[in-house]
């Protein structure tokens, strides 16, 4: 309804225009409460790069953090990875993600990523926490806070907003008539927008996501490539945007006989998995390496970004340190 609304969707959309009124109300109050200081932000002595975006569902945030993290390492950064934990449930924070943690704990998307980047990664609901253990514990000189763009009590250096290449802003309403957060405005203050799939406009950088091999659920070590499928599959998707993974899918022209979808972070039972020969994202899996049999198969993406993109980000974090140290040293932060 909000992404592709049809003429008899419309009058629900109206009738729930006095309800985004009063969340674009409620929300831009809660932003002055920040920018006039009522409530506190808090700073930190690095550079805070927040990837999010403006409207609900997955739009491609982790893929681009594990590919920040990845391309920083490589250019001589010490950076940390911060995480909410979105469904995990732990009696204590910060928590520092281990390879032995357990998705129930830090949620599937610390998994998925921990799984990918060789550097710290912490959840902590409360990121100003989260991030403090980054510097102190880890000294960290930079953090990637995976989403958070709406979240004003830790101050950020670099804004990323990632936007899906194929339903962009949908009805460019507000929550609940639309899919945003915030209203469009929002993207002229960020400092880079970033386009996952689709044609880009002025000011946007292409993410474009590279589909690898396929690799067995219960059996890691196995591995298969999507042309040495030889009969139709099931697809398989808990995600924000389950159509992507199908398109994607297709667009490499697997024969598709079923595609279930799920909501996000859709907890997985054996009943939820059939019992053909099945394809699920990577986020999916991290759930199910206990329940899945033997033909459930999970696609590994990566993201890949312009040189453009890679520059302007470290001409960026140049200045943020520059204006850090010199803040250090007139003892302001």
């Amino acid at each position: 309804m909000w992404y592709s609304p049809s003429w008899y969707h419309w009058p629900f959309i109206i009738i729930l225009l006095p309800l985004a009124v009063l969340f674009g109300l409620l929300s831009a109050f809660r932003r002055a409460l920040f920018r006039f200081q009522l409530k506190p932000s808090s700073n930190v002595p690095v550079a805070i790069i927040v990837v999010g975006n403006i409207s609900v569902g997955g739009n491609g945030k982790t893929p681009l953090v594990v590919y920040l993290a990845q391309y920083l390492r490589q250019k001589g950064y010490h950076p940390g990875v911060l995480s909410r934990g979105y469904g995990g449930k732990n009696a204590s924070y910060p928590m520092t993600v281990e390879a032995s943690s357990k998705v129930d704990v830090v949620g599937d998307e610390a998994i998925l990523m921990r799984q990918h980047i060789n550097c710290p990664l912490v959840v902590d609901p409360v990121r100003p926490r989260g991030a403090i253990e980054l510097v102190e514990k880890h000294q960290c000189d930079v953090i990637i806070c995976d989403d958070g763009l709406q979240h004003y009590a830790l101050n950020r250096d670099i804004e990323i907003v990632v936007i899906d290449g194929q339903r962009r802003c949908g009805s460019k309403l507000l929550l609940p008539s639309g899919p945003l957060r915030e209203g469009l405005w929002r993207l002229d203050t960020v400092d880079f927008l970033v386009l996952n799939g689709g044609s880009v406009n002025k000011r946007e950088y292409l993410m474009s996501l590279q589909a690898g091999k396929l690799i067995n659920v219960k059996h890691p070590n196995k591995s298969l490539s999507l042309s040495e499928l030889t009969s139709p599959v099931t697809a398989l998707a808990g995600i924000g945007n389950p159509q992507r993974f199908f398109s994607l899918l297709e667009k490499k022209q697997v024969r598709l006989k079923d595609k279930i979808s799920f909501v996000d972070h859709h907890v997985f039972s054996k009943a939820d998995i059939p019992s053909s020969i099945v394809i699920m994202t990577e986020k999916d899996a991290v759930k199910c390496t206990q329940i899945a049999h033997d033909d459930c198969w999970y696609l590994p993406v990566s993201a890949s970004l312009s040189s453009q993109f890679e520059s302007q980000l470290i001409q960026k974090l140049e200045q943020v340190a520059t204006d850090k140290k010199q803040l250090r040293e007139n003892n302001v932060l």
